[in-house]
């Protein structure tokens, strides 16, 4: 019974098997349908929302676009143009539009070349190209896991989406809201009116936006005139402006601009003997009118904008005080005059204020830190010009005897970089050949309180200290604020405040601002500039400064600092005044930097050029005196000494503290001591003659050209003048000459 209830349900089993595989062939494919049913079904409807997703996207999209007139009028970011004193633009930053032209005024030629290396089914497909998504997709897959970026999607219209409205970013999230973009703006606009936007709105490069700024940048002329090998180089930009710029890589450019013309063969738009026939190797590029020194004028300029004008968004023109001509000479003159391995900075300033040129180094591209506008160097000798100043305003005269000789103040002893002492002088004579211990003098006689007030009238706005050294130049400067100051004295005392900004006007002409005329404050009188003048004629003309003369009247003053880290030279000639300095950026010694050779010679190189076409203008150095200075103060209060001595108002005779009769009528003096170490001065003579304040003796023949020889007089001390009140410190370093 067991036996044939196992086989009973044996056969069960295998009949069902049997059965089950006989019917189940045509079950099977019928599930696998019904699933691609549901499947195709889903894909439908989802297809179906995103469709419905993308047109509302599409439909939004497009009510956001602006208008073709809105879009022609929105450029992208400031423009700056900036022209020099004549006019001319020497420098556009931001972005730059050159005039719009329409689809008409465009050479057909160029918008061939765009469409066939852009996209050369523009004219068919609605935005975005599947032919190109397709490739773009199998490029992806080959270069999976490369970290190479998608290529060859992007359509003509795409591009302008991107243009317009969105970053350069690639990720999908942007690419997804380019397409639809691209759908909205073909949806919005004509084919030619997207070609005219793309065309006017594409970046070539070089700050240039749209055909007519590239042609201009490039061509120096309007794209209404660009030839076939002109629009093949412009259209080869657009792939890689930097890579492909001619301006930067004319090989790179030429090889791309054939590519160009095969793609134009290829598409059908010119023929193989037009291709062959144009020469992109012959096109001539547009001269740069901008110069490398000019940006370091631009960078200082520029940012006054923000305190001038409250547009942030317009197309600005800016003017300038810039004269290129004047800049190209600064600019050889420090790249000729410059020793090797160091730095120099020169800035001209006419007699208003006004920056003619500016270099802040020997070549911007290597270095943009501007050394004439924001280093802070020693000058050296030339800061005695406040001493100086502040010496003949309490009342010296520039004829004054003083004496070179050993002086100690508070400690601090000055030497002169000759090693020597040469007695008696002038205080012409020991301003042109820098004598420290003069100028020691007279800090100390003036107070040094009053030198740093004097360099504060004149501009200097830098830290200054009141120890005695600081009458050598230990205090820092700028090269801008010692050049402005010197061109303070060549305006005979009256303030020159630098400035840079004429006029600011938006691209239509729109006045925004215009620079008032300033008269400028008197910081000395004109007797005190007349003084300081003669003393700076000097320098020039027989002491220090010799190697700054240009054939015509100059007035100037070196400068050198300890171990020769800095040299100066400033001075002024027919109404421009020009400051130079020399040294390293890490303030080390350089070997013969001395302010009277290279600094003068760049200063006598660049002024030769920048006033030959100025008037001589001789100095005005007749000293008019006021009246406090005009006789002995002492002596008209207490009235003419007779027999028995000065009186006072009753009569009664008065002991002066020292005896000022002169040597002769001194009666039991004994003869001055003969020097002990024949202590020489300069030929004053000689100096008088040589800047024609004496006629030469008529014997005496022509100038002697040469350094005038050293002779020894006895001289005795001047009476000594109380000094006022002073600050005791600690000293700087010491500068030498």
């Amino acid at each position: 019974m067991r036996r044939e209830r196992q086989q009973a349900s044996s056969g069960k089993s295998s009949s069902s098997g049997k059965g089950g595989s006989g019917k189940g062939s045509p079950a099977g494919p019928s599930r696998f349908r019904i699933w691609l049913r549901r499947l195709f079904r889903w894909g439908l409807g989802l297809a179906f929302v995103g469709a419905v997703a993308i047109a509302v996207a599409v439909g939004i999209a497009v009510q956001r676009i602006p208008s073709f007139e809105e879009l022609k009028k929105s450029p992208a970011g400031q423009t700056i143009r900036v022209h020099a004193a004549d006019g001319t633009v020497f420098l556009s930053l931001g972005p730059n539009y050159g005039r719009w032209l329409t689809l008409t005024e465009t050479p057909q030629v160029m918008q061939d070349a765009m469409v066939a290396v852009e996209d050369r089914r523009f004219r068919y497909h609605p935005g975005i190209d599947p032919v190109g998504i397709s490739r773009a997709a199998v490029f992806a897959v080959e270069h999976y896991g490369t970290g190479r970026r998608m290529q060859g999607a992007s359509t003509i219209t795409q591009q302008l989406a991107r243009n317009i409205f969105l970053s350069n970013s690639y990720t999908w999230t942007r690419k997804a809201r380019e397409m639809v973009l691209a759908l909205a703006l073909e949806w919005k606009f004509s084919k030619d009116e997207l070609l005219e936007l793309y065309l006017n709105k594409v970046y070539f490069g070089g700050g240039s936006y749209g055909i007519d700024a590239a042609s201009r940048r490039f061509f120096g002329h309007s794209a209404t005139e660009m030839s076939l090998s002109e629009a093949a180089v412009v259209a080869g930009l657009v792939k890689a402006p930097s890579r492909y710029s001619p301006t930067a890589d004319a090989a790179a450019a030429l090889g791309r601009s054939g590519v160009v013309l095969e793609t134009m063969v290829d598409a059908g738009f010119i023929t193989q003997s037009q291709a062959d026939g144009a020469k992109p190797a012959d096109v001539q590029l547009a001269q740069e009118t901008g110069q490398n020194s000019a940006r370091y004028f631009t960078d200082w300029a520029l940012p006054q904008l923000d305190m001038l004008i409250d547009e942030g968004s317009e197309a600005l023109d800016v003017f300038t005080t810039l004269d290129l001509g004047m800049q190209r000479a600064a600019t050889a003159a420090v790249q000729a005059d410059t020793p090797k391995g160091v730095q120099a900075a020169l800035v001209s300033i006419d007699r208003d204020g006004a920056v003619r040129a500016m270099v802040g180094g020997t070549d911007y591209v290597a270095s943009n830190y501007n050394r004439a506008t924001q280093a802070l160097r020693q000058p050296g000798s030339a800061w005695k010009l406040f001493v100086y100043m502040a010496a003949l305003e309490a009342g010296h005269k520039v004829d004054d005897q003083v004496v070179d000789e050993p002086v100690t103040i508070n400690g601090w002893s000055p030497r002169n970089s000759s090693g020597r002492f040469a007695g008696a002088m002038s205080l012409r004579t020991a301003f042109a050949y820098s004598v420290n211990t003069i100028a020691a003098k007279l800090g100390d006689e003036v107070g040094f309180s009053s030198v740093a007030n004097m360099a504060r009238r004149f501009g200097i706005t830098t830290p200054i200290n009141t120890h005695p050294s600081m009458v050598l130049g230990s205090a820092e400067v700028r090269v801008i604020d010692m050049t402005a100051a010197f061109a303070a004295v060549a305006r005979k005392g009256v303030s020159a405040q630098p400035y840079a900004i004429t006029k600011v006007t938006t691209a239509d002409g729109r006045l925004l601002f215009q620079r008032p005329a300033e008269r400028g404050q008197l910081l000395v009188d004109s007797w005190v500039a007349a003084g300081i003048t003669d003393l700076l004629q000097t320098a020039v003309a027989t002491g220090t400064g010799r190697a700054a003369q240009i054939g015509r009247p100059v007035a100037g003053k070196t400068g050198t600092t300890s171990s020769n880290k800095d040299g100066w030279f400033l001075g002024f000639s027919s109404g421009l005044t020009t400051g130079v300095w020399m040294g390293r950026d890490d303030a080390k010694p350089v070997g013969g930097l001395q302010g009277g050779r290279a600094p003068a010679k760049a200063f006598a190189d660049y002024m030769r050029i920048a006033v030959a076409r100025r008037p001589v203008e001789p100095f005005d150095t007749q000293v008019k005196l006021p009246e406090w200075q005009l006789e002995d103060e002492s002596d008209a209060y207490l009235g003419e000494p007779g027999d028995e001595g000065l009186t006072d108002d009753n009569g009664m005779p008065i002991e002066l503290p020292y005896d000022s009769r002169p040597p002769q009528q001194q009666q039991g003096d004994a003869p001055p001591p003969p020097p002990q170490d024949e202590s020489p001065v300069l030929n004053q003579q000689w100096i008088e003659e040589q800047t024609g304040r004496r006629p030469p003796p008529p014997d005496s023949g022509a100038a002697p050209k040469a350094v005038p020889q050293l002779k020894t007089v006895p001289a005795p001390p001047p009476p000594k003048i109380p000094a006022p009140q002073r600050t005791p410190g600690g000293e700087g370093r010491q500068p030498n000459l």
